[in-house]
């Protein structure tokens, strides 16, 4: 007999194939979010749980399901996910780290550009027809080659990030807990620098590293005090990273130029004062969200699901 595995929601078709030929599986809903109440009873008689990370898997949720072996985090993150208690009940939690990593990169570098050059703006322009002809002073944005790249977690994305920063002739410095080594600072041709001196310097600031509780609310109203006037924040790593009301009042008061957002700090909501502002870019969490990077998401974690049911060590252990 196959084992149940519930997935929290739909998945590519090439991935719940995959999945098919393994376990029985349940889909829990074809809407964005799936109640706590649907979501542990339709658990309670599954030995493995593929969760988005809009599912938060606390521990009532892991109580609730006996039988329950491996949760596979359909994501590179996994702060949707109690980790101590998992570690403490013995079930396995994978994520898929890696296969975003490119595309969460270009992401990145696609807001810095609509940012800077104010393309949103520029386009929501002429699309109403206010677009007379050519002026010396029309959506007026920012030069990007030869400025200062800060990067806030130099891990895969963020090296990504900098690599990508060589075709702009970019000075990089980042800020991590852990220094590169002399070999990659020069790879990446990137410095260490401390935290306030890199958002003291920096011309644009994208944010890279992970939520925890050393990093929630890191860029606070203090932290942001320290950018320039003229520097643009971006951040398509975790929300809560950065205090949003903090944010709103920095760019209402052009404290720092712009932003440019694809996580939010209290996810689907967007901080009001946000979207009425023309100096900040808004995406809906895309970072990844092209279909070739989706699907091997999806894979990697239908492969670690199978892999932990089977009794194999799955290839991205969290614990």
């Amino acid at each position: 007999m196959k084992p149940k595995v519930l997935i929290t929601h739909n998945l590519l078709p090439e991935a719940l194939s995959f999945l098919e030929e393994h376990v029985d599986f349940e889909i829990g809903t074809s809407e964005t979010y799936l109640p706590k109440t649907e979501l542990i009873a339709k658990l309670r008689d599954k030995e493995g749980l593929l969760p988005l990370l809009t599912a938060p898997i606390d521990k009532e949720i892991m109580d609730s399901a006996p039988n329950l072996k491996i949760i596979a985090n359909c994501a590179v993150g996994y702060d949707n996910i109690d980790i101590d208690y998992a570690r403490e009940k013995g079930i396995i939690v994978t994520n898929t780290p890696g296969v975003l990593t490119e595309t969460t990169a270009d992401l990145t570098w696609a807001l810095i550009l609509a940012v800077a050059r104010r393309i949103p703006e520029a386009e929501q322009f002429l699309r109403a027809r206010h677009y007379k002809g050519w002026e010396l002073d029309l959506f007026l944005g920012k030069e990007i080659t030869g400025k200062c790249l800060g990067i806030i977690g130099m891990g895969r994305i963020g090296k990504a990030v900098a690599l990508r920063a060589r075709g702009f002739d970019m000075n990089v410095v980042y800020t991590d807990t852990k220094k590169l080594s002399q070999e990659d600072q020069e790879k990446y041709r990137a410095a260490c620098v401390p935290l306030d001196e890199l958002l003291a310097t920096a011309d644009i600031v994208t944010i890279h590293t992970t939520l925890n509780p050393q990093t929630y609310h890191l860029l606070s109203r203090e932290k942001l005090g320290l950018m320039n006037k003229d520097a643009i924040l971006i951040n398509v790593a975790r929300g809560p990273i950065v205090d949003e009301k903090a944010l709103v009042e920095a760019l209402k008061t052009k404290q720092i130029w712009a932003a440019g957002l694809d996580v939010y700090e209290r996810e689907p909501e967007i901080e009001e004062g946000l979207l009425s502002l023309d100096n900040v870019v808004l995406l809906p969490h895309i970072g990844s969200a092209s279909y070739e990077t989706r699907l091997k998401m999806a894979t990697k974690a239908a492969k670690n699901l199978i892999q932990g049911l089977s009794g194999q060590r799955p290839d991205n252990l969290v614990v």
